[in-house]
């Protein structure tokens, strides 16, 4: 191309054009991936399908859940503290939805999520943050394998 040509074209450019686009880029497909793992966890939750809630988990003695001052290892602690709660003794699972407020990849293979957290329930509307670490397991995609959860007072 002439320098000629060159010059034309960039003459021809608006200053829109020409400006940095503003608008925020297109969600990777890490990111995509873990809004989907997210978004399935609530809407098995939100059907009662506590199972399908806990695929979104590490199903491994190493996953780690802090909330309310108590730390519990595994996904079996993790699953058993989530029927205690929401399934044993006549208790309700409630409508759940997720506020993601950010969603961090700190490396490959690795996120980090935050977000806030509420339930609709018919005794009351518990709320509250999470901080969950996921990582992109072989032949599993992404689970969580560190949840913090606290609850609003």
């Amino acid at each position: 191309m002439s320098l000629r040509v060159a010059l034309l074209l960039i003459a021809f450019v608006s200053p829109a054009q020409a400006a940095p686009s503003r608008r925020a880029p297109a969600p990777d497909a890490d990111t995509s991936a873990i809004r989907l793992m997210l978004d399935a966890q609530v809407a098995a939750w939100n059907r009662g399908d506590l199972e399908g809630f806990m695929q979104g988990y590490w199903r491994s003695d190493s996953l780690t859940f802090y909330s309310g001052g108590d730390v519990s290892h595994g996904w079996q602690a993790a699953h058993d503290r989530y029927v205690r709660r929401y399934q044993s003794e006549g208790r309700e699972m409630g409508r759940l939805a997720f506020d993601l407020h950010a969603i961090t990849l700190l490396a490959p293979g690795q996120a980090l999520v935050r977000g806030g957290w509420a339930l609709e329930l018919t005794t009351g509307r518990p709320r509250g943050l999470f901080t969950l670490w996921l990582r992109r397991l072989p032949g599993a995609d992404w689970r969580i394998v560190h949840d913090h959860s606290s609850v609003a007072q």
